[in-house]
């Protein structure tokens, strides 16, 4: 019990640090902690613990998650997490050495994003305007489309945009990114015609549900009866599906990130800069914005052989 107890002050010490210093999001702070919590549970069936883990203790996890068949790039986040807290325990004077500082990680499969053609997107925009229940959740589910396919920004960043953002027919947004990075993106004119139509039904309805239940209205532009007080990830994904149902594509070709892939990749297509793609999209490092050159040489490479004359073997 007592080695349960201090393995636990460890990681809370190394979150509350990663949340002070670093302004760690809260999802990446949970994921912290479960991956550190799997790691604390596989020592103690060792009879060990965090202070006392060696790097054959690291080394045994790390084979013991691929054996059970555990993806590489979740291997890799998990040995990321021990290398982390470590380093920091080290730093901060808890352990004399750090166990898992000569430990290389399993790399990560280089798979390149899915993503959507113009025509496919088109589709999925018209099929935003017609889809749900009442004229609300159509102007609702437009505005969303617009804005997630105009701007390429973060599922959670769409949903949990506070209404003040909107306010007065912006040209350009201002979003709160990962860490608390703020970043501007533009907004296209479908997207402000959307935002517009959707803004004056929600200023609406807040106001009306504000006047019979005497509740504050909502900080959200899309707010919500849940916990959370906007749309969920959870629900907006199972929306997009939907969408792309009525738009009749393949729902399992199309998530809320295919079309931040798809704001991106046709950027480049149209001329844009990496640098410039970089920052709206809110990368901290532009290798990350690098693998939309990889697609468009596969759509390229697609176009190609599916067109050229000389790609295709001549009948004898």
């Amino acid at each position: 019990m007592a080695a349960i107890m201090k393995d636990t002050r460890w990681i809370q010490s190394f979150i509350e640090a990663q949340a002070a210093e670093l302004n760690a999001a809260h999802n990446t702070q949970l994921a912290y902690t479960r991956d550190l919590d799997d790691f604390r549970r596989f020592l103690g069936a060792r009879d060990t613990d965090l202070p006392r883990a060696t790097r054959a203790d690291i080394e045994a996890y790390l084979t013991a998650l691929d054996a059970n068949g555990m993806a590489r790039a979740t291997r890799a986040r998990r040995l990321s997490s021990i290398k982390q807290l470590y380093r920091f325990t080290y730093e901060e004077g808890m352990r004399s050495d750090n166990p898992a500082q000569l430990i290389k990680g399993p790399g990560r499969d280089k798979r390149l994003p899915k993503t959507l053609t113009l025509e496919q997107v088109d589709r999925l925009l018209d099929a935003a305007e017609t889809h749900g229940r009442s004229p609300g959740d159509r102007l609702r589910n437009a505005c969303l489309m617009q804005m997630l396919y105009a701007t390429g920004m973060r599922v959670t960043e769409l949903i949990s945009l506070p209404v003040s953002a909107a306010r007065g027919d912006p040209q350009v947004l201002l979003i709160k990114g990962k860490g608390g990075k703020e970043r501007m993106v533009p907004l296209s004119p479908p997207a402000r015609l959307a935002l517009a139509a959707w803004l004056g039904h929600r200023d609406a309805e807040e106001d009306r549900k504000a006047d019979e239940t005497g509740t504050p209205v909502s900080r959200f532009l899309f707010p919500s009866h849940g916990k959370s007080g906007h749309v969920t990830r959870v629900r907006f994904f199972t929306l997009v599906k939907e969408i792309a149902v009525a738009a009749g594509i393949s729902p399992g070709d199309v998530t809320p990130h295919t079309l931040r892939h798809a704001f991106a990749t046709h950027l480049l297509a149209g001329g844009a800069d990496l640098r410039s793609i970089q920052t709206l999209l809110g990368h901290a490092d532009i290798s990350t914005t690098e693998i939309y050159t990889h697609v468009l040489d596969e759509r390229l490479k697609s176009l190609v052989f599916d067109y050229h004359p000389l790609a295709k073997p001549r009948p004898r």
